[in-house]
């Protein structure tokens, strides 16, 4: 790590950071020249750091603060090292970290490790889950009081209309996303194929599979942030809020994955489109989980305004094969890709927690050895499905009650996610639904 800033001496300032429970960066700022210290020592600040609401706010009632005297945890540096930071004027980086007891252990309500957690499951039976993500995010002109598309930066014109898989759109944007794919090759992150989705200015860029989960949400956590700092730079907002605008579909956070055995062969891989028993048990899985589990997939008011039937984003509880109105899709192609695809989440989330719940919940599955109901075919919305909550206090309270979120998360990070919704759905009942937008539009 220390020879990342030797090569780069025109860095002045590091950025020393870890996500919260809403995936918001909380950290310090350091000149470079007492990185060292950093890299060897870590550094300290209150675990309440970690559970703050979104306007960054102390928990009310939270044995963190007060009850505990405020205690320091230590942060060190994640396996991801020094990072450039392309959104800002000044040379600068970005140090991940993620945060510790004095005597070593994992503090168990930082979301980086409550992914690892889940992962260690998959160690103690030799399986390796791979994962890749869709993240779909909006541009935005929020300039004046209502949200619009930007400018073209080509035409000077705003098209205010869907433009669903338009090369016309992206071009309009071409700057933005050659530097965005810039930036992303300078912070490692795994940018694949862009498009144009179906909502005002809105568009959704892959990240390619990997075989390091926690990786896979480093990538996704990282990528949310270039986004909106880069966006910034070109004069417009970039948005990964749930749902912007009324009348247009939301923005998801899609997650695909498969897992490998200790040869690396694909446990769903039957050499057919059916997938494995093993498969069946992930879906299963997942689909007993997802109703407790709504909290994390939509962890905010605005969450739930995306997840209504015929905005594209899953409502019931189903699996389907190549069928995405269901929740759960299993892709078609290549049988050496047999995969899932878990659709309910939205742009909002925090990636480790949102990888921690659908891995976790899937490897419920794989060792109880459930078996899903059948698969769904046509219009899941018209099915009468059993429902995934459809509100934030429905959520919150199926997440404090469920046993399969109480197999994936540890009892702190509950509590402490709770406590935070609870939190958030007081205060945000007395705004506006203009004043929720303004402070979603930069915070998620």
């Amino acid at each position: 790590m220390k020879n990342w800033l030797r090569k780069h001496p025109q860095v002045r300032t590091i950025r020393v950071a870890a996500a919260d429970l809403n995936g918001q960066a909380r950290g310090k700022r350091i000149p470079s020249r007492f990185a060292d210290k950093v890299v060897e020592d870590g550094t300290r600040f209150p675990m309440s750091v970690l559970n703050l609401d979104i306007w960054g706010e102390d928990i009310d009632d939270s044995p963190l603060v007060f009850e505990s005297g405020d205690a320091d945890g230590i942060l060190r540096p994640t396996e991801r090292g020094f990072l450039p930071m392309p959104w800002l004027d000044a040379p600068s980086a970005l140090l991940p970290i993620w945060m510790f007891h004095e005597d070593g252990r994992p503090y168990g309500g930082d979301p980086r490790h409550a992914l690892r957690a889940v992962l260690d499951r998959y160690k103690e039976h030799g399986l390796t889950p791979v994962c890749a993500v869709e993240l779909e995010f909006f541009l935005i002109d929020d300039s004046g009081r209502k949200l619009q598309v930007p400018l073209s930066p080509r035409s000077g014109k705003r098209r205010k209309a869907a433009e669903t898989l338009s090369i016309r759109a992206l071009d309009q944007f071409d700057e933005f996303f050659t530097d965005l794919y810039d930036a992303c090759e300078e912070m490692d992150i795994p940018a694949d194929t862009a498009i144009s989705e179906a909502g005002l200015g809105q568009f959704e860029i892959n990240l390619m599979h990997c075989d390091d989960a926690l990786r896979a949400a480093d990538d996704a956590w990282l990528f949310k942030m270039l986004v909106k700092g880069l966006a910034r730079r070109h004069g417009f907002a970039a948005s990964f809020m749930a749902k912007p605008y009324e009348d247009y579909p939301g923005s998801g956070l899609h997650t695909h994955f498969s897992v490998l055995d200790k040869t690396g062969e694909n446990v769903f891989d039957n050499g057919g489109p059916e997938g494995t028993a093993l498969m069946r048990h992930a879906v299963a899985g997942c689909m007993n989980a997802m109703a407790g589990s709504a909290l994390v997939f939509a962890p905010h008011a605005n969450s739930f305004d995306r997840m209504v039937p015929g905005a594209h984003a899953p409502t019931g509880i189903s699996w389907a094969y190549e069928n995405r109105t269901s929740s759960i899709r299993i892709p078609s192609g290549s049988h050496k890709a047999r995969r899932i695809e878990h659709r309910v989440s939205g742009g909002d989330v925090n990636p480790y927690l949102m990888l921690a719940a659908v891995l976790g919940a899937a490897m419920n599955g794989i060792e109880d050895g459930t078996e899903p109901p059948a698969p769904i075919t046509g219009n899941a919305y018209t099915a009468g499905l059993p429902q995934i909550p459809g509100d934030w206090k429905s959520a919150i309270d199926a997440f404090e009650a469920s046993p399969e979120v109480a197999r994936i998360f540890a009892p702190e990070m509950i509590r402490n996610f709770i406590l935070t919704k609870r939190q958030e759905l007081h205060y945000m009942q007395e705004l506006t639904p203009q004043e929720q937008v303004e402070i979603y539009l930069d915070t998620v």
